[in-house]
């Protein structure tokens, strides 16, 4: 009957529902590299690649990564995916974890989701050139300093590839924790970028005042054929040519003059140099005149002339010559065939097109290709994902942890630090406190086991044996 067959069929839909279910919750892609990462991701052949990948665990963790082990050096290796992941349908997160151990002063850590490669490509040949469709992450060297995302989106009108950069990268966090970058896309052509699950931008794909260049070119051009007339005059302002230079203007007058009305202050001490020599100084005990010249003392301020209003030779000042114009110009008037600043015509663009949504190419493989001059650059947690609840799970399990004890571990070196820092201010005055009182006349024979005794978990044993030595 239809009921029975309702009633058969009801447990069917359940399962199925059940398994759609699992299926969402699963990400598209996650390398964790629980298991290390030889025969799975592809080391690149080129030559200029030397940098050694490892598998190694993250410092102070259990959980391992691919590891960047060498300084100054060009890494590249990568991961074909079982099947391409598409960009076009719906949300798609791109997540990965990147540590800098050693912290980045100049170098990328940073993916690049490839677009399909042309039949007979081979992973060994993955370098630089290598077609992508999104480079995302951390890149840090000199006045760079951000999380990049750029997509290489193909122009339907010419065939090409053109790179499209976020004008608005976040920037790398500076210490040495465990991070966290996310991507996501979504099919309304927003994008989302997130640092440790935090947002730090958001863009319109199709907005030019998100990207740069704008992903949709400008619907006219300059007409590069169109050429500026010779005769056209871009000065708005030129120099009157009926002015007439006055007879009265002389240009050779000089800026300034002797100020004749200046009369010298009262109480001034002509006889007075300003400099004297310093009665307090003596000359040394070795100092031998044949050798080191005859010696003069060093010169102070006079203090005679400290109260006075001045010493020697009073001159008479300068004043500002009322006389004085400087060279003549003719005053500017409004130019009468002043036509503007010369702009070619607009043409409509070869170039230009229209979408509702970018034309994304799938990500078939993810590649790492860098330069560093830094070690101990960990990635982890490599994840694709079509929900962004399963990204966020996938953070809550594998980063948070680690990033709580990074933290804590780090706020602990931090207290530690500034103690010893305070304690080292105590130090020195203790010490301060201590050479005085060495300096005394009837310590003085007691002055070096002084200082010994005060400094002694300070001091090297090779020194205490020599400051011994001395005392004796």
């Amino acid at each position: 009957t239809t009921g029975g067959r309702a009633v058969l069929l009801l447990p069917l839909l359940v399962v199925s529902a059940l398994f759609a279910q699992i299926r969402a919750s699963d990400p598209l892609f996650h390398e964790s590299f629980d298991e290390g990462f030889e025969g799975s991701w592809v080391v690149s052949g080129k030559e200029e690649y030397s940098g050694v990948w490892k598998h190694e665990k993250s410092d102070g963790h259990e959980d391992y990564g691919l590891l960047v082990s060498e300084p100054a050096r060009k890494y590249a290796i990568v991961k074909e995916l079982d099947s391409p992941v598409t960009l076009k349908d719906g949300t798609v997160v791109l997540q990965f974890e990147v540590r800098l151990q050693n912290g980045l002063e100049c170098g990328g850590a940073y993916l690049k989701y490839i677009r399909p490669q042309e039949a007979g490509w081979d992973a060994k040949e993955f370098d630089n050139d290598t077609p992508y469709t999104i480079m995302f992450g951390p890149d840090k060297c000199g006045s760079t300093n951000k999380v990049h995302f750029i997509l290489k989106h193909k122009n339907p009108k010419t065939g090409k590839y053109v790179e499209h950069h976020l004008k608005s990268p976040p920037s790398v966090p500076y210490d040495k924790l465990s991070h966290v970058y996310t991507a996501i896309l979504k099919p309304d052509n927003e994008v989302r970028i997130l640092v440790d699950g935090e947002e730090k931008s958001k863009a319109n794909f199709l907005s030019a005042d998100d990207f740069e260049p704008a992903l949709i070119p400008s619907k006219t051009i300059p007409d590069p054929d169109d050429k500026k007339p010779e005769d056209w005059d871009e000065r708005a302002k030129i120099p009157d040519p009926a002015a007439v230079k006055p007879d009265d203007w002389d240009e050779d007058a000089p800026t300034e003059i002797l100020d004749e009305e200046a009369t010298k202050p009262e109480g001034w001490l002509d006889d007075e140099p300003e400099e004297v020599d310093d009665p307090e100084a003596a000359k040394p005990e070795d100092w031998d005149d044949e050798e080191d010249g005859e010696w003069e003392a060093p010169k102070i301020d006079n203090p005679k002339c400290e109260e006075a209003p001045g010493c020697g030779e009073w001159k008479r000042p300068m004043k500002q010559n009322p006389a004085y114009k400087g060279k003549w110009h003719a005053p500017m008037i409004d130019n009468p065939n002043y036509k503007g600043i010369w702009k070619p015509q607009e043409i409509p663009n070869p170039e230009y097109f229209e979408l509702d949504k970018p034309d994304f190419d799938p990500i078939a493989a993810i590649g790492i290709e860098i330069w560093t001059m830094q070690d101990g650059i960990l990635f982890d947690n490599i994840l694709i994902a079509d929900d962004e609840k399963v990204a966020t799970a996938i953070l809550e399990k594998t980063w948070k942890p680690k990033f709580d004890v990074e933290k804590e571990k780090q706020k602990a070196e931090e207290a530690a630090a500034a103690d010893s820092e305070d304690l080292s201010e105590f130090q020195k005055k203790i010490f301060s406190v201590l050479y005085k009182i060495a300096d005394i006349p009837f310590l003085e024979p007691y002055k070096i086991k002084i200082i010994v005794r005060t400094e002694e978990p300070y001091l090297s044993p090779l020194f205490k044996q020599h400051c011994v030595f001395s005392e004796k």
